[in-house]
């Protein structure tokens, strides 16, 4: 599994839907930052084959530290699993941007 971390609008991640951040406004984010690129699906290898991920809003941010880290829009937010301390610089930077927040998995602000 994993830690969640929200970009949100919401006092609490899982509210997002009440106050969403619109895919369009995501996109733009993405589109303009030269440090981010949409990509709408994501592969792995498996030893049973290839597992694909799709969403529009998928997008990976490219100078982040070990190859790479997901920005996953879904239903408002932007989700992020088990950021270190530089991909939680970058959300922050991103939620200014969105007028938003940054919250975990357990309702904690960074």
């Amino acid at each position: 599994m994993g830690y969640d971390v929200h970009i949100t609008r919401a006092s609490e991640w899982s509210d997002s839907e009440s106050s969403p951040i619109a895919l369009e406004e995501w996109v733009a984010v993405v589109t303009s930052d030269a440090e981010m690129r949409l990509t709408g699906t994501a592969e792995a290898k498996t030893a049973d084959g290839v597992l694909r991920y799709e969403n529009p809003g998928l997008a990976i941010w490219t100078k982040a530290p070990h190859s790479g880290a997901w920005f996953d829009y879904r239903r408002g937010r932007i989700v992020v699993k088990n950021p270190d301390t530089e991909i939680l610089a970058k959300m922050k930077q991103i939620a200014g941007k969105l007028r938003a927040k940054v919250i975990g998995d357990e309702g904690e602000e960074y």
